[in-house]
């Protein structure tokens, strides 16, 4: 089956930059959104994707974007017979300029979304606003609204296949264990510190801590050696007024470098 790209309503880069390259362009020419169809597990899911395709030299963003990136949202309320919807993001790209740190992708990013249908025997109306952020030179948010009907058994598609298999490692998978996080009180959230065995984590020298709570803001991760340890840090703040109740199985650690990353899903106390 081909890409849906019939069901793309709408795609609209806000605030276009005078003398900024390409940025003064039409929006087709920055960015091109496309829906995989993809098909029907053996779980009873539906493994489809979006598709980014980006115009040379321009960028789009993982979930966790670095101090200066544009995190994307989605909000999914508009679709029918859906009950869940899990993103599995493929391993992203470091990009370090001008001293400034940001984590995505270039070019292209098939991003995988399993659908679990809130009734099997029916249908998926799958709909979506996306707003996320693409970069050139500077970074400018963007915004795309897409439908597409999902029904079938589907069949496989091999660029959703090939970024499944791009996906991070686990930490069972990668032989990492013994990963644990300290956790201490600052003024206005928490510091989180994660202690990570250096010896099974390979080129990757890049940390990102995630509080698994999209309402909290996490900083950049700062990584150091100790002897044959990896420390991370990062400092988490809740939204002003409210108390964080950051739970330890929720935190998520991604280590990024050389090769695919490792993700790790929980950080128990020493």
């Amino acid at each position: 089956m081909k890409a849906l790209l019939a069901t793309l309503l709408a795609l609209t880069l806000f605030a276009p930059v005078a003398g900024a390259g390409t940025y003064g362009t039409t929006p087709g020419e920055v960015v091109k959104a496309e829906v995989l169809p993809g098909w029907t597990t053996k779980r009873g899911t539906r493994m489809a994707a979006l598709r980014l395709t980006l115009a040379p030299g321009w960028k789009t963003y993982w979930r966790a974007p670095g101090e200066t990136g544009i995190p994307p949202q989605f909000d999914w309320s508009a679709s029918r017979n859906l009950a869940r919807v899990t993103l599995h993001w493929p391993s992203p790209q470091i990009f370090d300029e001008a001293g400034v740190r940001t984590i995505g992708y270039k070019r292209e990013l098939v991003l995988p979304i399993e659908i679990t249908p809130t009734d099997a025997g029916k249908p998926v109306e799958l709909a979506a606003d996306v707003d996320l952020g693409v970069c050139e030179h500077i970074c400018v948010p963007a915004s795309l609204s897409f439908r597409a009907p999902l029904s079938g058994k589907g069949s496989f598609d091999p660029a959703i296949q090939a970024a499944l298999k791009a996906r991070p490692m686990t930490a069972r998978e990668a032989g990492l264990s013994g990963v644990t996080c300290v956790v201490d009180p600052i003024s206005d959230g928490v510091r989180v510190t994660a202690s990570i065995p250096a010896e099974r984590i390979g080129g990757r020298r890049v940390a990102v801590i995630e509080p698994g709570i999209p309402s909290v803001w996490a900083s950049e991760t700062e990584t150091r050696r100790e002897g044959s340890t990896l420390m991370a840090s990062a400092e988490m703040v809740p939204p002003a007024g409210r108390a964080l109740a950051l739970s330890r199985k929720a935190l998520r650690v991604t280590l990024l470098g050389r090769g695919r990353a490792i993700d790790i899903q929980g950080c128990p106390a020493p």
